[in-house]
C-alpha cells in the first residue's frame, strides 16, 4: 500500500510551487562579496576541471596519432577518467566534510592542474593512460566541495539561478577548451599537448584565491553541532578522554549514512543516468563531426562552440525558472523535448547540423542546470559534500564507458569516405550509435526522475519556519510544500510520502 501510494504522489508533486522567481539581476544582488567570491570560486573551479577533460575528448584523433593508436584505444582514457572520479569523490568528500570546504578544495585544484600539465609531457600510451587515471582521481574530488562552496551560504530564493549558472561551469569549461584549442593546437609545432600545459594553468590561480578566502558558514554550524555533541557528551571523570574530532565525525556520519542510503543510493542511479545523457551526446561528438560527416578542423570547432552556446542559455534558463516549475517537473519537460531533438542533432549531413547542436545542448545542460541545487536539497547537510560529490562520481563511475562504447559500437557500421581525397583512415558512422544511445538513456533519466522525491529547500523552510516570510515563502507555502513534497525515508521503511 505504501509503494502504490508513494506512485501516486508522483503525480500531484510534480504541481509547481509557482514561486515566481525574482529578476536575476535582483537576486545576484542578493548575494554579498564574500558569497559571491565563494560562488565565483566553485565556478571557475569547475570550469577548468571541465577544460582539462575535455581537452582529450577534442583531439582523440591526433593524440591516436602521437601514440599509433585507434579511436576506441584513446577512448580508453576517458573512460578510466571517469571510473577513477568516484575514488576521488570519496576522498575529497570525506575531507570537505571533516576539515572544511576550504582546505581539501585547494589542495584538489592544484593536484589536478599539475597533472594536466604532467599529460602534455606524456611519450607513451602507457604514461597517456596512466597519468589521465590519476587525474580522473583528483577530478573527481572537484564536484562536491564546488557545490557546497559556491551554494550552500548563498540566499535561498537565488540558489535556483545560482545552480544553473554553477552547472554551465562545464559547457563554459567545453566552450574554453573548444576555443583554444583551435587557437593553440594548429599554430605551435607542439600540437595538441601545448593545449594541456595551457590548461593547468589557470587552475593554479583559482586555488591562490581561495586561500585568501574564509571557510563557508554552513561548514562552520556543521563544526559548531559537532563540537556541542562533544561537549554535551564529555566525562567528568578526568582519566577518560574526550573522543577525538575524528571519531565525533564518524559518529555524525555513520548514522546519517544509515538513515539515508535510500537516498544515497536514489541520487547514484540518477546522476548515472545525467552522466549517460552528458558523456554519450558530447564525449564522442567531435569525432563524429569529423570521422562521420569528414567536418574540418575548424568546423568542428565551431560547431562545439554553437552547441556549447546553446548548453549556457538552457541550463541558465531552466535552472532560473526551476523554482517557479519545480525541480522534477522542470527536468522532465526538457528530456521530453531533448529526446525529440535527437534526428536533428545527428542526423543532418551539412552545416545545418549546428542548429540540432544548439537545441540539443541546451535540453541536455538545460536539465543538469537544475542538477546541483537538486542534489544539494536532497543530500543530508551533515556531510552535503561527501553525498553531492559521491553520488556525482559513482554515477560517472556507472556512465564511465559511454564513449567507449559508442566507439567501439561505431566500428560496426563503417562508412565510406565522403570526400574521395580524405585522408582520414577511420570511417564509421558514429551517428547511428549514438542516436540508439541517446533514446535509450532518455527513457531511463525521465523514469528515475519522475518516480525521484524533491525538497525544494525544505531543509532550509523548516529550519526557519519561523522566519519563512523573510526568505520569500509565507506560511501556506511551507504547510503546502510540507504535504505535497515526497522523500526517501530512512533504512527502516519504505519510500513514504511528507
Amino acid at each position: 500500500m505504501r509503494v502504490a501510494k508513494y506512485l501516486l504522489t508522483r503525480f500531484t508533486t510534480l504541481k509547481p510551487p509557482l514561486i515566481v522567481p525574482e529578476n536575476p539581476i535582483k537576486l545576484l544582488r542578493m548575494l554579498n562579496r564574500r558569497q559571491a567570491a565563494l560562488f565565483l570560486v566553485g565556478f571557475l573551479a569547475w570550469t577548468f576541471d571541465a577544460f582539462d577533460f575535455f581537452a582529450v575528448t577534442l583531439n582523440i584523433i591526433p593524440i591516436g596519432k602521437s601514440y599509433n593508436r585507434t579511436t576506441t584505444d584513446i577512448t580508453w582514457g576517458i573512460t578510466i577518467t571517469l571510473m577513477l572520479r568516484a575514488i576521488g569523490a570519496i576522498i575529497f568528500g570525506i575531507a570537505g566534510d571533516r576539515f572544511g570546504r576550504k582546505w581539501p578544495f585547494i589542495v584538489n585544484i592544484v593536484l589536478y592542474a599539475l597533472i594536466e600539465i604532467g599529460t602534455g609531457f606524456c611519450r607513451t600510451y602507457g604514461q597517456f593512460i596512466g597519468l589521465r587515471a590519476v587525474f580522473g582521481i583528483a577530478m573527481g574530488g572537484i564536484y562536491g566541495n564546488c557545490a557546497a562552496t559556491a551554494l550552500e551560504d548563498a540566499p535561498i530564493a537565488a540558489r535556483g539561478l545560482l545552480s544553473g549558472l554553477l552547472q554551465q561551469g562545464y559547457a563554459c569549461g567545453y566552450l574554453l577548451a573548444a576555443a583554444f584549442n583551435v587557437a593553440i593546437t594548429d599554430h605551435q609545432r607542439y600540437g595538441w599537448r601545448a593545449l594541456f600545459w595551457f590548461g593547468g594553468c589557470p587552475p593554479l590561480l583559482v586555488a591562490l584565491w581561495r586561500v585568501f578566502l574564509p571557510e563557508t558558514d554552513a561548514f562552520l554550524n556543521v563544526k559548531k553541532e559537532r563540537e556541542a555533541i562533544a561537549n554535551a557528551n564529555i566525562c567528568t571523570d578526568p582519566t577518560i578522554k574526550p573522543p577525538s574530532s575524528m571519531r565525533l565525525f564518524l559518529r555524525t556520519v555513520r548514522p546519517a549514512l544509515v538513515d539515508h542510503w535510500p537516498m544515497l543510493i536514489y541520487l547514484v542511479l540518477m546522476m548515472a543516468g545525467f552522466n549517460f545523457l552528458s558523456h554519450g551526446s558530447q564525449d564522442l561528438y567531435p569525432t563524429f563531426l569529423s570521422s562521420t560527416l569528414q567536418f574540418s578542423h575548424s568546423l568542428v570547432t565551431i560547431t562545439t562552440i554553437v552547441a556549447n552556446i546553446g548548453a549556457i542559455i538552457g541550463g541558465m534558463t531552466i535552472g532560473y525558472f526551476s523554482s517557479f516549475f519545480g525541480r522534477r517537473l522542470s527536468i522532465l519537460v526538457v528530456l521530453i523535448i531533448g529526446g525529440l531533438l535527437i534526428p536533428a542533432y545527428l542526423l543532418p549531413r551539412d552545416k545545418t547540423i549546428m542548429a540540432g547542436a544548439f537545441f540539443q545542448q541546451m535540453c541536455v545542460q538545460g536539465a543538469w542546470g537544475v542538477v546541483p541545487i537538486h542534489l544539494m536539497e536532497l543530500s543530508p547537510g551533515q556531510f552535503r559534500s561527501f553525498v553531492v560529490g559521491t553520488a556525482y562520481q559513482l554515477g560517472n563511475l556507472i556512465s564511465s564507458a559511454s564513449s567507449t562504447i559508442e566507439a567501439k559500437a561505431g566500428q560496426q557500421f563503417p562508412k565510406k569516405s565522403l570526400t574521395p581525397n580524405s585522408n582520414n583512415e577511420e570511417q564509421y558512422d558514429y551517428g547511428k550509435v549514438i542516436i540508439i544511445f541517446l533514446s535509450c538513456v532518455y527513457i531511463y533519466l525521465f523514469i528515475i526522475i519522475f518516480l525521484g522525491p524533491e525538497k525544494r529547500n525544505i531543509d532550509e523552510i523548516n529550519s526557519n519556519n519561523n522566519n519563512n516570510k523573510d526568505d520569500g515563502y509565507d506560511n501556506e507555502t511551507v504547510k503546502d510544500t510540507e504535504l505535497e513534497e515526497s522523500t526517501i525515508s530512512d533504512g527502516s521503511k519504505t519510500m513514504k510520502a511528507v
